[in-house]
This record gives C-alpha cells, sequence and structure tokens, in this order.
C-alpha cells in the first residue's frame, strides 16, 4: 500500500527457488516447492549489542554488515536447498530423512553453518584480490614502471575475471532461476518504494536493477581498489600481494560508505551516474522473473512487513522460535 513516509531500505537476496528479505527485527525467507505450495523459513534478528553499536561507525559498519549477510544468509539458504533437495525425495525417503535428521536448528548446526559462511566469503575476497595481482604481474612486470598504470591493469583484470565467472555461470539453469529470483527481489523492493500496492502486474512495471544490490557493491570495490592501492608504493609481488590483504577492510569500508551515498543521491541528475557501474553488472547477475517468481518474492516481502510489525509491538522476542520451518515439510 502507499506509504505514508518515507519508506525503511529494505534488502534481501534470492536463494534457491524463493526469497528472502530481512526486515528491522526479522528475516523471512519464501519458498516455491514442487508442489506449487509457497513454504517459509523466519527468523527472528536478535543481534547482540555490540553488533548494533559497531554497525554505527562509519568504514567499520560495512564490513560488520557484510560478514553479518554472509552469515544470516547462509541459514536461508540452506533452507532452500533443503527444501530443493526434499522436494527430490520419495515420500517413503523424506520420511526416513526427517526420523534421521529431527527438526529445527541445533547450536551446533548454527555454528556450522556461520563458519562456512565466514569461511567462504573470506576465501572469495581473498582470491578475488590476490589472482588479479599474480596474473597483472605476470603479464606486465617488465611492460612499464607505472605503478598506477599496474594498479589499472589489475582492477581491468579483476573485472573481466569477475564477468567471465558471472557469465559463465549465469549458463547453468538453477543459477539462470537464482538470478531471476534475484531481479524478482529487486522489483519487489522498487515496487514498495514506489509506493505501489504489491500485485504481480504492478511489480513487474519496476526494473530488475537496484542501487543498494551487492553486485553494486562488488563493483565499487574494483574501483575503489583501483585508487587507494595507489597510494602505496611496493617493491616486490610479495609486499604488493600484502599490501592488498592489509587494505581489502579499507576496499570494504570505503565501497560499503560510498554505496549509501550514491543510493542516497540517486534522483539528482548528474550524481546518479555514480551508481552505473554497479547497475551495468546487475545485468549479469539479475534476470527478468516470472509472474510465478514475482508472486514469490512479493509473498516473503509481504509475510516479513507482517511479522515485523508484530515484533515491533512485543516487549521481547523471547517467546519466539529461532528458526521457524514451514509445517508441512520443514
Amino acid at each position: 500500500m502507499p506509504q505514508q513516509s518515507k519508506p525503511v531500505s529494505y534488502g534481501g537476496q534470492a536463494v534457491i527457488e524463493g526469497v528472502m528479505f530481512g526486515g528491522k527485527h526479522v528475516n523471512v525467507t519464501a519458498v516455491r516447492r514442487k508442489d506449487g505450495e509457497i513454504t517459509y523459513l523466519e527468523v527472528p534478528k536478535q543481534d547482540k549489542s555490540w553488533v548494533i553499536k559497531l554497525r554505527r561507525i562509519p568504514l567499520l559498519r560495512g564490513i560488520v554488515s557484510i560478514i553479518d549477510s554472509s552469515v544470516k544468509g547462509s541459514k536461508h539458504l540452506n533452507y532452500s536447498a533443503d527444501a530443493y533437495a526434499d522436494d527430490e525425495l520419495e515420500p517413503e525417503e523424506r520420511e526416513k530423512q526427517k526420523d534421521k535428521q529431527g527438526s529445527g536448528w541445533s547450536l551446533s548446526m548454527i555454528i556450522g553453518v556461520t563458519a562456512v559462511a565466514i569461511l567462504s566469503f573470506l576465501f572469495g575476497k581473498i582470491v578475488l584480490t590476490l589472482l588479479p595481482v599474480v596474473v597483472e604481474n605476470f603479464l606486465f612486470k617488465n611492460a612499464f614502471d607505472n605503478q598506477f598504470l599496474h594498479n589499472l591493469l589489475e582492477g581491468v583484470i579483476k573485472l573481466i575475471l569477475l564477468l567471465a565467472y558471472l557469465w559463465l555461470i549465469s549458463q547453468t539453469p538453477m543459477i539462470k532461476r537464482l538470478f531471476q529470483y534475484h531481479g524478482a527481489e529487486h522489483k519487489v523492493i522498487s515496487a514498495y518504494e514506489a509506493g505501489e500496492e504489491l500485485t504481480p502486474k504492478n511489480v513487474q512495471k519496476y526494473s530488475r536493477l537496484h542501487y543498494r544490490c551487492g553486485s553494486s557493491f562488488i563493483m565499487l570495490t574494483v574501483i575503489i581498489g583501483v585508487f587507494l592501492y595507489s597510494l602505496f608504493t611496493y617493491d616486490n609481488l610479495w609486499e604488493r600481494m600484502g599490501q592488498r590483504l592489509l587494505l581489502l577492510p579499507v576496499v570494504l569500508g570505503i565501497s560499503f560508505e560510498l554505496l549509501k551515498i550514491t543510493n542516497a543521491m540517486r534522483d539528482i541528475p548528474v550524481l546518479r551516474y555514480l551508481g552505473y557501474p554497479g547497475l551495468w553488472l546487475q545485468l549479469l547477475t539479475t534476470k527478468e522473473p516470472t509472474d510465478e517468481q514475482v508472486e514469490v518474492s512479493i509473498a516473503s516481502f509481504n509475510r516479513m512487513l507482517e511479522l515485523d510489525a508484530k515484533l515491533a509491538n512485543a516487549s521481547s522476542t523471547s517467546e519466539i522460535p529461532l528458526a521457524t520451518l514451514d509445517p508441512v515439510k520443514g
């Protein structure tokens, strides 16, 4: 429904056959099951006080938010993967799996998902940071002495590797559908921010690209890295690689702040172009969704809004389960 005040800046992510949205008090994932039913995973937010404080510190809040999103997003991605695998099982086999695994999230499961999420994030960032350095050094080490030009070529190589990787994985049917749900997520947020009633017809009118997307953040890290690295000199490959690792948190922090700025300025005619490189990258990481996929995204968003309102009026969340699986097959 049309908003009477400035909308909250909601965010989300695509999962297997579904979408997760994060509210002020809860994260909700909606997944389309094989029989057409939409089921949910609902996880109330229970952030530690020190995490909340860190999120208020410029530069540092970006790193905290990225790691936190990776951890929480992994739980929802894992749920969607389990739901997808569950739909592929015969009824008898499904009952056997339930008897073996039980239901709900144990402490060991939560710790395991958290560890995998953090390690995956760190591994991906380190590889994408160091591999372009090695490739650029191998190809252009003795071609010239201008370190800024070396850094610029390093950024170009990083971008080429990133684009090639995204294009390659987007050719697989499952990732293509994931990118369609990514587009559905963006469309729902844009429609909500415009005050539209959330129906598939209304939502489909909006672009699948959005300024606050994590894809835009990735593009900004490439651009910021070129200029930040140029402030420091190096004498050899190992020193150059060490600088990249030490400066990685700074690059992430600055990129996060710039992403917030570009989003705030997207309605200013000239300054809106600051966010265009990130939008171009989203041409690869999003695809046009079907009406059925948009319907799932809307269901997730509406359920998140509903629970957010309930939790906002509650005195505490102590009586709410940590994770609520769908009652049918969760």
